[in-house]
């Protein structure tokens, strides 16, 4: 969607569909549950867990990280990811209300 059709939709609408997009590559949804998993996490670990190409995990950790869903912390040379759990909280939040207030119904 061009960037000039995004004035037509409201806040949350436009925020509920960066988010969607975001999460809907499964290789950063087992990123997520990966660095959930952990206490710590370093790229390299991602990549050996998941099995990508370190670019290609980079690219995936940027876009989580621009709706600020994971942190990064460099330790040295590699940089130490977790979930903003601040954050996660607020998607959750968000997700939940837009489910709980959509009426499904049969055709």
């Amino acid at each position: 969607m061009g960037i000039t059709k995004t004035e037509i939709f409201n806040t949350r609408q436009n925020e509920l569909a960066t988010i969607f997009k975001v999460l809907s590559n499964p290789a950063r949804i087992a990123i997520l549950q990966y660095i959930s998993n952990q206490k710590a996490c370093i790229c390299n670990d991602i990549v050996d867990e998941i099995g990508l190409a370190q670019p290609t995990i980079s690219q995936h950790l940027r876009e989580l990280k621009s709706i600020d869903l994971i942190h990064g912390e460099i330790d040295g040379k590699s940089i130490c990811y977790c979930i903003n759990l601040d954050k996660w909280k607020e998607i959750q939040e968000l997700l939940n209300s837009f489910f709980n207030k959509t009426k499904f119904n049969c055709c």
